[in-house]
C-alpha cells in the first residue's frame, strides 16, 4: 500500500465501533482505510453481551459471529434470593467473542472495499492543509476524515478534543474460563459480592467470559476475593480462568463526539459504556453506524456550514439515541451501588423489574422510562 494514497476516511481502530463504521462508509462509495495496531484476529477483554437488536442496523447476516443466544436472565443477592427473568422472544440477547464479532465486521467492511493494515499502531494523526495525516511506522496516510476508534485507552481522543476530556473510569477485571457450561442460555448477574458494582458471568461457546466491576468513585475490586465466592457457584475453582485487568470507559456526561476538519471518536473511545450496567457493545456499533452517515454528509458537502453542521448531527444524534438514557443511567447508578441490597430488594426484586431491565438491554426502553421511579423508590426508602 502506497503511503502516498489519499483515502477518503481513515479509521484508527478495528473494534466493533470502527470495523461499523468502516463497513457502513465502504458500503457509501468511500474509500476507507483501517488501521489496527494488533494482527486480527485479536482477543479483547469483554462480557461480550449484545441485544440482537443491533442487526437492524447492518444489511448482512451477524450471526456467524454469534457464540450463545441467551433465553433468560438471572440475578443474585450474595449468590442466594435469584429473581429469573426470561427474555421476549422478539428481543433475545446474543454472547459473541469479540475477537470474532470484531474480525467479522471488519471483513465485512474489506469486502465493501475498505483497506485494512493490521499490526500497525498509529503513532500520530495531525492535520496538514486540507488533509489529515495519520503516521504508522514511518509511513505516512492521508484523508479528508478520521475516525477515532482505539479503545478504552485511546491517546488520540483527548488529544484532538473529542468526548470527554476527563474520562471517567469502572474498575474491571475480565476473567475467561473453559468449562463445559450448565445452562447455556442463562446470563448471570450477582449484586451482593462487589462493593459499589457487580459481577456477571455469561456462557459461551466451551466456558464462560466473566467480569467484576466497580462503578462509584475509585473504588478497587477484590477481583479474587469475588471471583473466590463466584467461581464455585458455577462449578468451577476458585483460581479458574486467565484474569485480565480492564477498566471500563463510561459514560460521564455530554460532549462533543467531533471535532472542526472531519474527525469523529466512536465506541469506548467516545466513553459510551454504559455506567449502570457496563453495555459497551450497542452503543459501540450505534456509534459506529451513526458516525458514518455523518461522515457520509461531511464528504458531500457543498460549503463548511454544511460541512459543520454534519458533524454536529452525530453528536447530537449520539446524545438523543444514547447519552439521555445514559444521564439517567448515572444517576440511577449513583443511587442504586450506595445502597446495593435496597436496591436490589426495591429494585431487581419488584416483579416488573427483570422484565424493565431485559427491555433495556435490549434497546426497547432506555433509562430515563424508569429512572425517577426508581430514584424516589431508593431514595425513600434509603431516608
Amino acid at each position: 500500500m502506497s503511503a502516498a494514497q489519499l483515502f477518503d476516511v481513515i479509521v484508527v481502530g478495528a473494534g466493533a465501533a470502527g470495523a461499523a463504521s468502516a463497513y457502513h462508509l465502504a458500503a457509501r462509495g468511500h474509500r476507507v482505510l483501517i488501521l489496527e495496531a494488533q494482527s486480527m484476529p485479536r482477543r479483547k477483554p469483554c462480557g461480550g453481551g449484545m441485544a440482537a437488536s443491533v442487526q437492524r442496523w447492518f444489511p448482512f447476516d451477524l450471526s456467524p459471529a454469534v457464540d450463545q443466544v441467551i433465553e433468560q436472565v438471572r440475578f443474585t443477592w450474595c449468590l442466594e434470593d435469584p429473581v429469573t427473568a426470561v427474555l421476549p422472544g422478539d428481543a433475545p440477547f446474543w454472547i459473541v467473542q469479540r475477537s470474532r464479532l470484531d474480525q467479522f465486521i471488519t471483513q465485512q467492511a474489506v469486502a465493501a472495499g475498505a483497506e485494512l493494515l493490521d499490526g500497525a499502531p498509529a503513532e500520530t494523526i495531525s492535520r496538514d492543509g486540507d488533509h489529515w495525516c495519520v503516521d504508522v511506522a514511518g509511513d505516512r496516510y492521508r484523508s479528508r476524515a478520521v475516525v477515532v476508534a482505539d479503545g478504552s485507552s485511546s491517546r488520540f481522543a483527548g488529544q484532538l478534543s473529542l468526548a470527554n476530556p476527563r474520562p471517567r473510569f469502572a474498575s474491571a477485571v475480565a476473567v475467561e474460563v473453559d468449562t463445559p457450561v450448565v445452562e447455556p442460555n442463562t446470563a448471570r448477574f450477582e449484586f451482593g459480592l462487589v462493593k459499589h458494582g457487580f459481577c456477571w458471568a455469561f456462557p459461551r461457546q466451551g466456558g464462560y467470559s466473566i467480569g467484576v466491576g466497580s462503578f462509584i468513585g475509585n473504588s478497587a475490586v477484590d477481583a479474587d476475593g469475588v471471583l473466590a465466592q463466584l467461581l464455585p457457584s458455577l462449578g468451577l475453582s476458585p483460581d479458574a480462568g486467565t484474569r485480565v485487568a480492564s477498566p471500563l470507559r463510561v459514560w460521564d456526561g455530554h460532549y462533543p463526539l467531533h471535532a472542526t476538519g472531519g474527525v469523529v471518536a466512536v465506541g469506548d473511545a467516545a466513553s459510551l459504556c454504559d455506567p449502570f450496567l457496563a453495555e459497551g457493545l450497542r452503543p459501540a456499533l450505534l456509534s459506529g453506524v451513526r458516525s458514518a452517515e455523518a461522515l457520509d454528509r461531511y464528504l458531500a458537502a457543498d460549503d463548511s456550514r454544511q460541512a459543520d453542521q454534519a458533524l454536529q448531527g452525530y453528536s447530537q444524534t449520539m446524545r438523543q439515541q444514547w447519552g439521555e438514557s445514559m444521564a439517567w443511567g448515572r444517576r440511577i447508578a449513583q443511587v442504586f451501588y450506595r445502597v446495593p441490597k435496597v436496591g436490589y430488594q426495591l429494585g431487581i426484586k419488584r416483579p416488573t423489574a427483570p422484565q424493565r431491565i431485559a427491555q433495556i438491554l435490549s434497546g426497547e426502553m432506555g433509562y430515563g422510562d424508569i429512572a425517577q421511579r426508581v430514584i424516589k423508590r431508593l431514595l425513600f426508602q434509603r431516608g
